[in-house]
């Protein structure tokens, strides 16, 4: 990161009036689970709002054969998206700090949720600028970790739990008999699965708007860095 780059070791915000230089960030097993993952809950999304509310409009054009496809489609993609999350969690033990970001947020620090208000403020446009930041903005990093982190292990439990049910594998359905006794009964489950649905699709049109905003407006870029790795600064060492 060079001697001169003086980047906070809580919030990440960068001291760009210090100078500043390319800052790799994002190493190739982030950026490849990355799309990976775009790509999965793109079609969990619309397999699973296809085939559960929509079934009543649909069935009349659509066999039952269409729907397997589609449950297949859902199915593949949610294993799919499971096993590159578990491969997420262990690259933040093994990657750089930059992987640890949307694990483990500093809930601790006072300045970082500071810092996470300002950048409220400035997506509200109550303020001009926004400091810049190596990694995730303080929000982004709370949003990533709530809605996505969070979320996921939701999905992930609740989808298995539902599946390990229609699949009616004993010994499947042993493993997870757990999830139903936590939540209830197996309709609260399905509830819960279909909410956090919801989630997801909130948090990926924060999540494009803001990376898309970030390039625009910001004085860093966003979404390139997540194909090449790559953190560019635009303003070098003004003050902006």
């Amino acid at each position: 990161e060079g001697t001169f780059m003086k980047i906070d070791p809580v919030t990440y915000e960068v001291d760009v009036s210090a100078g500043t230089h390319p800052l790799y960030v994002w190493e190739a097993p982030v950026r490849i689970w990355h799309w990976a993952m775009a790509v999965c809950m793109a079609v969990m999304i619309v397999t699973g709002f296809s085939s559960e509310l929509l079934w009543w409009q649909t069935s009349r054009h659509l066999g039952d054969d269409d729907f397997a496809y589609i449950r297949l489609a859902h199915f593949a993609a949610g294993m799919i998206f499971t096993v590159i999350f578990i491969w997420r969690l262990y690259w933040g033990i093994v990657g750089n700090k930059y992987s640890r970001m949307i694990l483990v947020p500093p809930l601790w620090s006072l300045k970082w949720w500071k810092m996470l208000f300002e950048q409220v403020k400035y997506y509200l446009f109550l303020r001009k600028t926004s400091p810049e930041y190596a990694g995730h903005n303080p929000l982004a990093q709370c949003a990533m970790f709530f809605m996505f982190t969070l979320g996921s292990i939701v999905i992930i439990i609740t989808g298995l739990a539902l599946y390990a049910q229609a699949w009616g594998a004993d010994a499947l359905d042993a493993w997870f008999e757990w999830v139903f006794v936590l939540f209830g009964d197996s309709q609260a489950v399905r509830t819960t699965h279909h909410a956090f649905m919801y989630i997801f699709i909130l948090f990926s049109i924060a999540h494009i708007y803001m990376s898309f905003r970030e390039d625009v407006m910001g004085g860093a870029t966003t979404i390139s860095s997540m194909t090449s790795g790559l953190r560019m600064f635009k303003h070098g060492g003004e003050e902006h």
